[in-house]
């Protein structure tokens, strides 16, 4: 018999886990305890939220549910905003805290929270562990969940005197749960039907969202789209399905999206909506869409379908599956005149003119990413940086782009690109961030440097909260209210006592030559770049 802190080790070996970011305490130092003769590797974090981040970008660039842990009381709540954000985005977590003895639950002990409770609305699943002999059939099933279906977030909470259970061990090899049986295969006539309508459209359309990503069916969207030359338009958490400059790619569409990609929605006569869950800043808002238009909606989660759009053709299932079947189905489209007009609008790059003094964030992002491998990952924070990330930071071939798209969640960016270092550490991870948002998250400079993690990370300071500014600005009579950053260390600085390589530049030329050094540093590197407060977000 063994502990089942033990047990719960084991079981994260079973599952194949190398790596765990978290944060002690109490409440779960018996699984710690039992983690240290493990081969498994802790990250230290230095906020409990970050640990979730982390994992959500360790999760991201393996497709695999990724390991996050806290303690009980305020280290569980500090990582509920990252369980949201990982829920928002259907990002597989299996996220493990400490809870106070089981005796003690509901006593309003020192450090309880009743996490399972709070966290209700955005988990998968959750479980309170009362029973120590369940925790094999737990972990086995909290990653079953986590990592088929709609991917998402699932927590089990462990009491500390359950932790210190003997129990024997024995880990199952197959799952039975009878009410979660998640669809793969579509239906093939619906897919028939889905076929016909595209090769009788005019204007077909298809809008790639962040789903695609996560059925790993990049691959068979290209091969698809080209198939048919149906343009691609992306949701935000879609950026990076296809390359930045292919042929059929549009560009992200939405409130902040490229002028192309907004026409192409706005004229289609069909859109195949793929991996896509309809947001409020995509194509939800009416002004996108013309009522004419025949929407197709795939997805894993049914209940996604005709929730935040009237669907016509609905289809429940895995997108690599129905891809497969589509294509082998579907017949040879021609080249569309339609699509030719459309590509005219995306020819213009106006937007990277030269500031001369000034530094262009935009025109530094498109720089910057044609200096850095085909392969890099591009993780941006909210903001502003965000939307100029989107728009003129080029994914090419095998590269992606990492982003919150449901919650929004400033101080994702750091961890996130921590994260997804560690899964390929052979890859560059480039970090955009705000002087804002990095402020909610400098503390993880300890973490990169720790662990000896060489992202690169840029900071485009502009003294503000730059896009809650220009909201304020446009609609509030310019009465900005909480929105200056006045008494912001110099990060540059700040960094290099972390013994960080960081620079400032605040002029286009230093910029363009502090990024070379950026761009062939095998080390962590910071580059602060300092920008006009009153840079807008779209040009």
């Amino acid at each position: 018999m063994i502990k089942a802190a033990e047990a719960m080790v084991k079981c994260l070996d079973q599952e194949g886990i190398r790596v765990v970011f978290g944060y002690p305490g109490a409440a779960i130092c018996p699984f710690f305890d039992a983690l240290y003769a493990s081969d498994i590797h802790h990250v230290l974090v230095r906020h409990e939220a970050n640990a979730g981040h982390a994992a959500s970008g360790y999760a991201r660039i393996t497709n695999k549910p990724a390991v996050c842990i806290a303690t009980s009381g305020p280290g569980a709540t500090n990582l509920l905003t990252a369980i949201a954000t990982a829920y928002a985005d259907s990002i597989p977590l299996v996220c493990i805290t400490g809870q106070v003895s089981t005796d003690q639950i509901g006593g309003d002990v020192f450090q309880e929270a009743d996490i399972t409770g709070a966290a209700e609305p955005f988990v998968k699943h959750s479980y309170l562990v009362k029973d120590a002999s369940a925790l094999p059939r737990i972990f086995k099933e909290a990653f079953y969940l986590a990592g088929t279906g709609r991917k998402g977030p699932v927590l089990i909470d462990v009491p500390v005197d359950v932790q210190n259970t003997l129990i024997d061990f024995s880990y199952p090899e197959t799952v039975q749960m009878r009410t979660y049986k998640p669809t793969v295969k579509g239906n093939p006539l619906q897919i028939q039907k889905i076929c016909e309508m595209l090769q009788s459209a005019k204007k077909p359309l298809i809008c790639a969202g962040g789903g695609v990503f996560l059925s790993g069916a990049q691959d068979e969207l290209i091969a698809f789209a080209e198939k048919t030359h149906i343009p691609v338009v992306s949701t935000m958490m879609g950026i990076g399905i296809l390359p930045s400059a292919h042929p059929l790619y549009l560009g992200m569409l939405g409130m902040h999206g490229t002028a192309s990609a907004n026409t192409a929605v706005h004229e289609c006569d069909v859109m195949l909506l793929i991996g896509a869950r309809v947001g409020d800043r995509a194509v939800r808002s009416p002004k996108f869409l013309a009522e004419s238009t025949t929407i197709i909606h795939m997805d894993i989660d049914p209940a996604e379908i005709g929730k935040n759009i009237s669907t016509d053709i609905p289809l429940v299932g895995d997108c690599e599956a129905i891809l497969t079947a589509m294509t082998e189905k579907i017949g040879d489209m021609p080249d569309n005149p339609w699509f030719a007009e459309l590509a005219e609008k995306r020819k213009d790059t106006s937007v990277y003119a030269s500031y001369g003094e000034r530094i262009n964030p935009k025109a530094f992002l498109r720089e910057l990413s044609a200096k850095l491998p085909d392969n890099t990952v591009c993780v941006a924070d909210v903001g502003q940086n965000q939307i100029w990330s989107c728009n003129h930071f080029g994914i090419r071939e095998g590269g992606r782009f990492l982003t919150t798209g449901g919650m929004g969640t400033m101080g994702y960016s750091l961890p996130c690109g921590i994260g997804a270092k560690m899964a390929d550490p052979n890859r560059e991870v480039v970090v955009v961030c705000g002087d804002g948002s990095f402020q909610m998250q400098m503390m993880e400079l300890a973490t990169m440097m720790q662990e000896g993690i060489a992202v690169k990370v840029v900071i485009f300071a502009n003294t503000r909260l730059g896009m809650v500014r220009e909201i304020q600005t446009l609609r509030y009579g310019d009465r900005q209210m909480a929105v200056h950053l006045n008494g912001s260390p110099d990060f540059a600085a700040l960094a290099r006592s972390y013994g960080m390589d960081a620079e400032n530049a605040y002029t286009e030329a230093e910029a363009y030559e502090k990024m070379q050094k950026l761009v062939d540093s095998d080390k962590p590197y910071l580059l602060v770049c300092h920008v006009d407060p009153l840079e807008p977000t779209l040009s």
